[in-house]
């Protein structure tokens, strides 16, 4: 005996088998089935003969007795009416149609009901012209007259939203707005005050200028040619930054107050040290470094006219000694 078939047997208990239930089948006979075959004819020429919805039902034979022919017809024999069920019918129609007439004429009898709100029936075709403006002028009075009539049922004071505070105090909207609205000016006045002093005495008196022009423009003539007098000196006191002839031909300015610039109409900034003088008198600009970079010509110029100078001095004098 070998070392498993040992231990299996004083060691190991088995599981015992179940026995299965089986179920009884009826047999197909006693059952009352009945198979109905479609393909009797041989009409069916599908061939999926697998398919679950081409295969025959089974019916039993309890439901195959819903298929059978009843007893009772169901059809119904229609004949000519009798005098009583025609006598029936004729009187059902004369009351529906008395009942009728007489409702017609209660409404006929009730009081017509104009909306003046409605809007006037619209007629085709060609119209002419007073017939527009009067279908216009007719809506716009029914239209006026819808609004007084609500004005008056509701009141313009139903109709204003009324604010409050955190207090639960009523705000006059209206002082709101003035207030706000005076505020809003006095703050201006304030900015163009502060502007205006702001500005310097010649800002200042350019206005004061402008304004002077603009008074006295209203009696100017309209026509300004190029021979205008006025029109001209204006344009030459005009004073530019790179006019080149403003050297020349720019007015003396008044005589300065003290601490005042002397300088004479607009110029560049100039070189402000010493310098070699040249015979056109023109200074060094600003950012000259003071080197000069010539040959030397001015200078020797110079020496040659002081020594012609001196040359005639000296004969001079030498012809009144003799």
């Amino acid at each position: 005996m070998s070392l498993a078939d040992y231990l299996a047997k004083n060691y190991l208990s088995a599981d015992t088998p179940k026995k299965s239930k089986k179920r009884k089948r009826k047999d197909a006979s006693t059952a009352g089935l009945v198979i109905a075959d479609d393909n009797v004819t041989g009409w069916d020429n599908s061939k999926t003969k697998d398919d679950d919805r081409r295969r025959p039902p089974v019916l039993t034979s309890g439901q195959t007795a819903d298929f059978r022919k009843k007893k009772n017809s169901a059809w119904a024999t229609i004949s000519a009416p009798t005098d009583a069920e025609q006598a029936d019918a004729d009187a059902i129609i004369r009351q529906a149609a008395a009942d009728n007439e007489a409702m017609g004429n209660a409404e006929d009898d009730a009081p017509a009901v104009v909306d003046e709100e409605e809007e006037p029936e619209k007629v085709g075709g060609l119209q002419l012209a007073h017939e527009v403006q009067a279908a216009a002028e007719k809506k716009r009075r029914s239209e006026k007259r819808r609004i007084e009539r609500e004005l008056a049922e509701g009141g313009t004071a139903a109709q204003e939203t009324i604010y409050r505070d955190a207090s639960g105090r009523v705000i006059n909207v209206a002082m709101k707005r003035a207030e706000a609205r005076r505020k809003a000016e006095e703050e201006e006045r304030k900015k163009k005050e502060e502007a205006d002093q702001a500005k310097g005495d010649v800002q200042l008196a350019m206005r004061e200028a402008r304004k002077q022009e603009l008074d006295e423009a209203k009696y100017l003539t309209v026509a300004r040619t190029a021979d205008d007098e006025q029109m001209n000196e204006e344009l030459k006191e005009v004073q530019r930054w790179n006019d080149p002839a403003a050297g020349f031909l720019t007015k003396a300015p008044p005589k300065p107050t003290s601490g005042a610039s002397t300088r004479r109409g607009p110029s560049k900034p100039t070189y402000q040290g010493a310098f070699d003088p040249n015979r056109y008198g023109i200074r060094p600009g600003s950012r000259w470094d003071g080197v000069d970079r010539g040959n030397g010509f001015e200078k020797k110029w110079f020496a040659a006219r002081n020594k012609v100078k001196d040359r005639k001095q000296l004969e001079y004098q030498w012809e009144m000694d003799a």
